[in-house]
């Protein structure tokens, strides 16, 4: 009997210096998942109350047990980012012995006040600009990329320190990448605004200055004070979409958010896309390395990492390679996930100069081991579709707002790239 009550009595304690809900749950929920757990986001649930979360107790301790949530790409081993949604030990520990408690409410005056979210945006825009028609995705095709030109009709420049892309059906929307179109400019020029538009395969290559893109798992861009991106007066948007059928008819109207800097900034931010189109991915082969590289002219900070690929893409490593020829890893993404497709924000930004350039080394497994491989049994090229792929890695860069970009780095591919079979 004594042995009883002190069994007894050890689990009252438990149950006591259980952590509840609204004193030690909510307020890991609000830092690390009501960004992706709430209406109209792509979690499946919303975590926004004790009643939504208690049903899934079991499956949040499991998730965040085995690192599959929040869902993060980065090596530890390599650089630290400000955008890390990893759970700390101490917090796995509080879900953990929450649901081991039985999920416990607690008190509801222990709660921290609701997060606000403006009509679902991450940010609070100053200007929204929309799809101008809402085009209509059929139950079963394959969809070509299709554009919408989108005057701003600014009568000045512009400079934008956050941008958002909020599609308007996430069943069927499989990517969006917005870009500015310079006055005077003839990309896309038989582009009539307000209708879709697919260009002919020659031009597709072809692309403005990259302002903002969605992927799944992509937040906003939010540039600190002093950094902005710049929109030129008579510039228009190009939604660029990438639209996959799912067996019933739908529509979709997507739009973009802008905050812009109260003043010119010190530095400009322009998105680098590093990358190489010149590959041939054998049938049947695991482990196929294709590299790109930039090579900078003048100072810049590298602000922004995010790799590309598609359902073959395996892994992914930055490094840098100063002009002496040190190299360091800036990130590696060794099991790069198609579904989460982030952006890596270093805590410290990578300060270079002339001769330095930054590296990109991707892999991919066209084998029938990989679960999301199309068909192993066939060679692999650039394209724009998912079974085909891409190898781009992305950067941001700050520099000085008086300069162009031009001026600041010159793309190459190194001589040391895959063994590329030839076309």
């Amino acid at each position: 009997m004594r042995l009883l009550a002190v069994a007894l009595t050890a689990a009252h304690a438990f149950l006591i210096a259980a952590p509840t809900f609204h004193k030690d749950v909510l307020p890991i929920l609000q830092k690390h998942c009501q960004s992706c757990h709430r209406p109209g986001e792509i979690g499946p649930m919303p975590l926004l109350t004790y009643k939504q979360a208690r049903p899934f107790a079991a499956a949040i301790r499991e998730s965040v047990r085995l690192k599959k949530m929040p869902p993060w790409g980065a090596d530890a081993e390599h650089g630290k980012f400000a955008n890390d949604p990893t759970l700390t030990p101490d917090e796995v520990t509080t879900l953990s012995e929450w649901t081991s408690a039985g999920a416990p409410e607690g008190a509801p005056s222990e709660a921290p006040q609701p997060l606000s979210f403006v009509d679902g945006w991450n940010i609070r825009p100053e200007a929204v600009f929309e799809m101008p028609v809402t085009f209509t995705v059929p139950a079963a095709a394959t969809i070509d990329y299709t554009y919408f030109i989108v005057p701003t009709n600014f009568h000045e420049d512009h400079w934008v320190q956050m941008a958002e892309i909020r599609p308007g059906n996430r069943s069927v929307v499989h990517h969006v990448a917005l870009y500015v179109r310079q006055p005077g400019s003839t990309w896309l020029k038989d582009a009539v605004p307000g209708q879709p538009y697919v260009p002919p395969q020659a031009m597709r290559n072809e692309v403005g200055e990259n302002l903002v893109g969605y992927t799944p798992g992509k937040g906003p861009m939010q540039l600190p004070a002093g950094e902005a991106k710049l929109v030129k007066a008579g510039s228009d948007l190009v939604f660029q979409m990438h639209y996959t059928a799912i067996g019933k008819e739908a529509t979709d109207r997507t739009r973009v958010g802008l905050v812009f800097a109260s003043k010119p900034p010190r530095e400009r931010v322009y998105t680098v896309a590093i990358l190489n189109r010149d590959f041939v991915i054998p049938r049947q082969t695991a482990n196929y390395p294709v590299r790109s590289e930039v090579t900078f002219t003048s100072a810049a900070r590298v602000i922004t990492y995010w790799p590309h690929m598609h359902l073959r893409g395996k892994s992914m490593q930055f490094d840098s390679v100063s002009p002496a020829g040190e190299r360091r890893t800036l990130l590696s993404v060794p099991r790069y996930d198609f579904n989460w497709q982030h952006r890596y924000v270093p805590v410290e930004p990578l300060e270079v100069g002339p001769g330095w350039k930054i590296q990109c080394m991707a892999n991919f497994d066209n084998s029938a081991n990989n679960p999301f491989n199309p068909d192993p049994h066939t060679e692999v090229r650039w394209g724009d579709q998912s079974w085909e792929e891409m190898m781009i890695g992305y950067i941001d860069i700050a520099f000085d707002a008086q300069k162009l970009p031009s001026e600041i780095f010159q793309r190459s591919q190194p001589k040391s790239v895959s063994p590329a079979t030839k076309k």
